[in-house]
């Protein structure tokens, strides 16, 4: 889908009074192949699943602004419209559709850490406002989300003046990181409304347990899991890992095969497209067990 309409149509779900937006995080291609199996229709890259998946590192601002746009323009190109090596060459990371703009310092760590440290209020205000100026200057209609992690060291009021600044400098979205309480996440949608809000659920960190259908009800207009694929990959990988230590082979399911990978990744895709253009690249076929 061209970046307009896309970015377009999430601007018309956030201004549709039923309008709803749950975004699973993903880190990776395949995590991403596999949440757009799932059926989403909007996927949130997790930053500490790109330091973790990237470099193996804590989300403690290991990952430059590179790291981030290389991970995001090859989530966001994950598109069957055209074959691979042509989606490759015309990569733009303008095919992003949302994007937040945060309040910490540059080297910023995950918000649900603690002793974060953050700019003055005018700074944040000025990121947000320029971010909104370069948007409209190149005539994108991606939306600009505001976040701010003031709440753990600042107080809600702090946080909330954040938010209400960020709102009047142009920000599309408001994300008020590290939520404590439901009591809190009703009183947010309350202070700020109309302006529509984004709840970072993050299970088993500062925030309680709040399903998709409780945060709709409760007024928020978009959630994010960014632990929902990369929490059972980390399961998952080390069990099998743990396995094959003890046993001498990982013990896979027997409809895990090499093109059961690869099908999940587009292959089938692949080879209607190359079909379909009149090429001869997997005329004998893809599955070696015959």
């Amino acid at each position: 889908m061209p970046l307009a309409s896309a970015a377009t149509s999430l601007r018309q779900t956030l201004k549709d009074p039923n309008g709803f937006v749950i975004a699973p995080g993903v880190y990776d291609g395949l995590s991403a192949r596999l949440a757009l199996a799932a059926g989403f229709d909007a996927l949130y890259m997790t930053g500490a699943g790109t330091a973790a998946s990237v470099h193996g590192q804590a989300d403690l601002g290991i990952c430059t602004l590179n790291d981030m746009r290389t991970n995001a323009e090859m989530i966001a190109n994950l598109s069957p419209s055209t074959p691979p090596n042509l989606r490759r060459r015309h990569r733009l990371w303008w095919a992003h559709h949302a994007f937040h703009i945060e309040d910490q310092v540059q080297t910023k760590r995950c918000g649900h850490l603690a002793g974060k440290l953050l700019v003055d209020t005018p700074t944040y205000e000025t990121r947000i406002r320029a971010a909104v100026q370069a948007r409209n200057r190149l005539g994108s209609d991606i939306v600009v989300i505001a976040r701010t992690d003031s709440l753990q060291g600042h107080g809600y009021e702090e946080a909330l003046t954040r938010l209400r600044a960020a709102r009047d400098a142009g920000a599309d979205v408001g994300f008020l990181e590290g939520i404590s309480s439901r009591e809190m996440a009703k009183q947010a949608v309350k202070d700020l409304a109309p302006w529509p809000l984004l709840l970072n659920m993050v299970e088993h960190g500062s925030t309680p347990s709040i399903s998709a259908q409780e945060a709709r009800e409760i007024g928020f207009k978009i959630i994010i899991f960014p632990f929902a694929t990369i929490g059972p990959a980390l399961t998952a990988m080390a069990e099998g890992l743990e396995k094959l230590k003890r046993l001498g082979l990982p013990g896979l399911d027997e409809s895990l095969t090499p093109q059961a990978l690869f099908r999940a990744c587009g292959l089938d895709e692949s080879v209607k497209l190359d079909a379909e253009a009149g090429g001869v690249s997997f005329e004998g076929g893809v599955d070696l067990r015959k």
